[in-house]
């Protein structure tokens, strides 16, 4: 089939990178979070820290799901349940 008839239809969730690595795409993030283990809610002071791409110190954090571990992946919320990105939990100890 020549690519002038090639269509895509859909949402992207991800990419392959060189290193055979999938890396998600934001767009993935209304479909993913609903089914999120680890959860991570913050404080409306640290959102904006959080969106500029600045790590979120603990003062920041509004509440975490019981079974957030130390390095796991998490899903980002603010404290109005709104998605706001992907994220990697560093320190969790109390």
């Amino acid at each position: 089939m020549p690519p002038e008839q090639l269509v895509s239809v859909g949402t992207c969730f991800g990419k392959f990178t060189k290193s055979n690595k999938f890396r998600l795409n934001i767009t993935a993030l209304n479909y993913l979070a609903p089914y999120a283990q680890s959860k991570i809610w913050l404080k409306p002071s640290a959102e904006q820290q959080f969106l500029s791409g600045h790590h979120v110190p603990k003062s920041g954090l509004g509440r975490i799901s019981e079974n957030a571990e130390k390095y796991q992946g998490i899903i980002v919320y603010s404290m109005s349940d709104l998605p706001l990105g992907f994220g990697v939990a560093a320190s969790i100890d109390s």
